[in-house]
């Protein structure tokens, strides 16, 4: 593949009107094919081919894998219309930094026993208000033997997540490093972080202004790493 990586491609530019960019865009289907066929933690290749969305079977197991957005700008969303009409550039900036490479990732695609995707669970839990920042601590969580909310979701793809050995291996396979602390230990969270038992959401203007500011500091910084790691294997 001579994929060319473009962290500023905006992929509504080759996705038809009122579809869905993750479904649709073939860019952002290249792209994500070219970033992630790559060498996993123990020295193996994870090589994707076009079936389904990407696909890749060989003795590590056999993965349907589907692209999943990790930002949300809440741009339209009901409940939290009365603080993002105060900021409405903030909101469509973010709308914006969100339909880029660095907003996305790859995820099991294949329901199992008909049971939700990590994708569709973590969009509908409310503890998560499909949040990435939440999902990684989950994903933290699971890596540690502890629970989540999203715990049975994740046990569906025990295989997937076994790819990458630990959480250390996940983070830097699909580079997540700027979302964490140096030493991998914990997650670095767009909003301040009490527990699950709270609300996912920005309560004030203010909150969201700071989740906006987090997540376009942690987008920008992945798209750098993205953007190093194509040049250095080129």
């Amino acid at each position: 593949m001579d994929t060319v990586i473009d962290i500023d491609f905006d992929f509504r530019r080759d996705t038809p009107p009122n579809k869905d960019v993750d479904a649709c865009s073939k860019t952002l289907k290249a792209y994500h094919r070219k970033l992630w066929s790559k060498l996993l933690p123990d020295g193996l290749k994870l090589t994707l081919e076009e079936k389904g969305y990407l696909y890749h079977k060989s003795h590590l197991g056999e993965f349907y894998l589907g692209s999943d957005a990790i930002t949300h700008s809440y741009k339209g969303t009901k409940r939290l219309l009365t603080i993002t009409a105060k900021v409405p550039e903030a909101v469509e900036n973010l709308f914006i930094q969100g339909n880029k490479i660095a907003a996305y990732t790859l995820f099991p695609s294949k329901q199992v026993n008909r049971k939700f995707t990590i994708n569709q669970a973590r969009g509908v839990n409310a503890k998560i208000g499909d949040r990435f920042d939440l999902t990684l601590e989950c994903i933290r969580l699971f890596y540690e033997g502890e629970d989540s909310p999203l715990t049975d979701a994740f046990n569906r793809y025990e295989s997937f997540f076994s790819l990458f050995a630990d959480f250390k291996g996940y983070v830097e396979f699909f580079l997540f490093q700027d979302l964490v602390s140096e030493d991998f230990s914990s997650v670095r969270f767009h909003l301040p972080f009490g527990g699950f038992s709270g609300s996912p959401f920005p309560n004030n203007v203010d909150e969201y202004l700071e989740y906006a500011k987090n997540t376009e500091i942690f987008l920008k910084a992945r798209g750098q790493r993205m953007l190093n790691g194509f040049v250095e294997s080129s």
